[in-house]
């Protein structure tokens, strides 16, 4: 990896936010047109810039189907062209995001989280500064629409609160912007689901893993991911012990 990997995956999440907020101004006929035309173009624009700029690289994205290739490429990039398509399709919603990660050699060692409705983009190039915690209960961002009975249970546990919001990364960097202090997932994910994200997060100084607290792996033969675990460090081992209990 190199410095220019780690700008060209911000201004990749950036350039498919600009992409998406232009589909989002469009007169489209109901909420699964804008949710297929967002996912189809900001896949485009991502793939089309990767092809110029990383020939040489594999991509595993959500919008296509999985090449094989990328399991004998040393360099692999690890994109959401939209993640939160739910959120993007109703009118005022900012909690959605882009995920561009590049994995290389067993590492996530490049990423950016763009999150386009704010005009704001997280990124490994310019690490996050993590915000000071709040005094108060513990913070477990969750989805909005679906959140799990196990985050529930963990937030009774350690006396918690459950924030609602929208897409896999937004919940994640929540926690780097300070506005939760974990996210914690047990539903499963794909790779692209939270690739980005952890590389941003990991950039900006937090706990990642997996619930039991062993390490993520990427760009693996099947790219589903069980759980997920991104927290500000000091709560981290509270958190894994709470978990070994509930699950």
């Amino acid at each position: 990896m190199t410095v220019a990997d780690a700008a060209l995956a911000a201004s990749l999440a950036t350039g498919a936010g600009q992409v998406l907020l232009q589909v989002r101004q469009r007169d489209l006929p109901d909420a699964a047109a804008r949710k297929a035309a967002g996912d189809a173009e900001a896949h485009r624009f991502l793939v089309d810039e990767l092809t110029q700029q990383r020939p040489d690289d594999a991509v595993l994205s959500e919008e296509a189907a999985d090449d094989p290739i990328r399991l004998v490429s040393r360099r692999v990039w690890i994109v959401d062209p939209l993640d939160g398509t739910r959120e993007f399709s109703e009118d005022g919603r900012t909690d959605w995001a882009v995920h561009v990660a590049l994995w290389e050699r067993g590492e996530l060692v490049a990423g950016a989280v763009a999150l386009p409705a704010e005009s704001l983009t997280l990124a490994t190039a310019e690490p996050p500064t993590l915000a000071v915690r709040p005094e108060g209960p513990i913070r477990l961002a969750v989805s909005r629409s679906r959140p799990p009975v196990m985050v529930a249970e963990l937030a009774t546990r350690l006396g918690g609160e459950l924030v609602p919001m929208g897409s896999a990364g937004v919940k994640a960097m929540a926690v780097v912007r300070g506005q939760a202090d974990a996210y914690v997932h047990g539903g499963g994910q794909y790779e692209w689901d939270s690739a980005a994200p952890v590389a941003v997060a990991r950039a900006a100084g937090l706990h990642t893993s997996r619930l039991d607290g062993s390490p993520l792996r990427y760009n693996q033969a099947s790219p589903w991911l069980p759980d997920l675990l991104v927290c500000r460090p000091e709560l981290a081992d509270d958190l894994l012990g709470a978990l070994a209990d509930t699950l």
